[in-house]
């Protein structure tokens, strides 16, 4: 497409949504990380030969820069507010009751909601479903903005650190907030307070910790009473805006509260903005947590939301006719996905529009699989993945994507890459001749989903933990060949009919600051290791 020319136009799928405090590019990440190092008691430093010890060395020398990269990026479509609690304790306040978990496609009820929520949780598996009924999800959405206090007691409990000398580090009582800009600061306060343990961790005692001058207290409060950015076009954006030698064009349904929370730097076309924002709820869960006979035996979150604007992709249109004007040389699109609660014929339109001008996907577990289902894939007989999705099995599905709907000498396509992302390993796919600097692509994308789970700036090999399967095989077709994991050497490159493959464990994070929005800054980390163009 001519309007594209000399670009690379990535597809990104990532489920994952997330908060901005954890992508914000003006951000000192750097200092509240030191701060929270010197605040934890010091943990005894595992062997240097221990497996993750060994695997987050080799991926520091493994991961280097591409030759050439990116200037002037575009993101779309998908954006929205994103309000994040605790999933059990949403349920408890609806007066719901523990149930035999069961999937819906579309949730209808609050009954819905209640059993696609244990039977996620019970696989400890991400996913997003689209609520139909648009009353009852304000009423649910009015329920989980009055209970703030109760997601933050979970929280506590579950992130250790000094509480008062955290505080006092960002604002100190008497004064106003510090920080390159207000909204900054918030963020640092509303992160340090989701990390909290030692006392009584309630927004309400907040001003008589401060006395009598609560200008640090009030502006505490209100942050956590009010939302994020969220949708993996913005946080993709946000992740991107932090290089400071990129130019950012994010196109979505922008509304007054999203458009405050974003990233100065982020550019926004007049057409993307609306009179309202679009809310999407974010439950989330702790690994060992119950909800009745349930369990999760991971760290991770189930979304919801009445999103009409996301799911018809409303604003594609829009984001193709900026593309001309902003010129860039990637375009990133999200958020295909959320087209689930749309009918089979307004999806197969959609995916016929974008399919032809893709170069590069991003997909999570669901989505692979919903691809696969779609279009009566390989393994599409599956309902879902149980537990971790097999290696095999991923792999023949990434490459039938390439292999049926990649570029090729017979087929108008541009699609050439796929990164396929899970909690305990990822896969980057590539037809052969099309991209560079993969190997170092997956690694970063792999580091990326530890350190920011932990939100450390390096892998704390004490933190996280090595949990991909030990053996593997590379296909269930008879292409297929038995693989040994080697923390020495945690990239395994194999290739099959002019397609590779490039596969990394996952180190992951035993206690995890936040799930939300590793998706897709995995996503965006790969994009910004990666080089694309003709390649021997």
């Amino acid at each position: 497409m001519a309007l594209w020319r000399g670009s690379a136009l990535a597809g990104v799928l990532a489920l994952a949504l997330g908060c901005v405090f954890l992508l914000e590019p003006q951000l000192p990440g750097s200092a509240l990380r030191s701060l929270w190092s010197s605040l934890r008691p010091a943990a005894p430093n595992p062997a240097p030969d221990s497996p993750e010890g060994r695997l987050a060395a080799a991926w520091d020398a493994l991961i280097v820069r591409p030759a050439r990269r990116w200037r002037r990026v575009a993101v779309g479509v998908n954006a929205c507010v994103d309000v994040v609690l605790s999933g059990v304790k949403l349920l408890q306040a609806l007066g719901l009751s523990p149930g035999s978990g069961r999937d819906h496609s579309v949730l209808h009820s609050q009954a819905h909601l209640e059993e696609a929520f244990a039977h996620f949780m019970g696989k400890g598996a991400a996913a997003e479903r689209f609520f139909s009924n648009q009353e009852a999800f304000r009423d649910i959405a009015r329920v989980a903005s009055e209970f703030p206090d109760a997601q933050l007691q979970q929280w506590a409990q579950s992130h250790p650190c000094r509480r008062r000398a955290v505080w006092m580090s960002w604002c100190e009582p008497g004064q106003k907030l510090r920080g390159k800009r207000a909204k900054d600061t918030e963020r640092h306060l509303q992160h340090c307070y989701t990390t909290c343990e030692t006392g009584p961790c309630s927004v309400k005692s907040l001003p008589s910790f401060y006395g009598k001058n609560t200008d640090c207290a009030v502006t505490l409060r209100n942050s956590l009473l009010q939302h994020y950015a969220g949708g993996n076009a913005a946080l993709i954006g946000q992740k991107f805006a932090a290089s400071s030698d990129l130019e950012v064009l994010l196109c979505g349904p922008v509304g007054p509260k999203l458009q405050e929370l974003l990233d100065d730097s982020v550019f926004v076309p007049p057409e993307s903005l609306q009179a309202a924002d679009e809310f999407h709820l974010i439950l989330e869960y702790q690994a060992g947590e119950e909800w009745g006979q349930v369990r999760a035996p991971h760290a991770n979150r189930f979304i919801f939301s009445h999103d009409l604007s996301n799911g018809a992709m409303s604003a594609l249109e829009v984001f193709m006719s900026s593309l001309e004007e902003f010129r860039p040389d990637l375009v990133v699109l999200s958020g295909l996905h959320m087209m689930e609660g749309q009918s089979r014929e307004l999806q197969r339109k959609r995916l016929l529009e974008v399919f032809p001008a893709v170069t590069s996907l991003g997909l999570n577990e669901q989505e692979l699989l919903f691809l696969s289902q779609a279009a009566s894939g390989p393994h599409s007989s599956l309902s879902s993945w149980s537990g971790i999705p097999d290696v095999g099995m991923v792999s023949d599905i990434l490459f039938w994507i390439l292999k049926e709907h990649g570029r090729s000498a017979g087929r108008a396509s541009a699609l050439t890459r796929v990164h396929f992302h899970t909690l305990v390993y990822h896969i980057l796919a590539t037809v052969d001749g099309h991209w560079a600097n993969q190997l170092a692509a997956v690694a970063a994308g792999a580091r990326v989903a530890g350190t920011q789970a932990c939100a450390t700036d390096t892998i704390d090999a004490s933190r996280v933990s090595l949990r991909a399967p030990s053996e593997f095989l590379t296909s269930h077709s008879g292409a297929g060949v038995r693989v040994t994991l080697n923390p020495s050497e945690p990239v395994v490159v194999w290739h099959r009919e002019g397609i590779s493959f490039h596969f990394t464990p996952v180190l992951v994070c035993k206690d995890p600051v936040r799930t939300v929005g590793l998706g897709d800054a995995i996503s965006a980390e790969g994009l910004l290791y990666s080089q694309a163009g003709p390649h021997p």
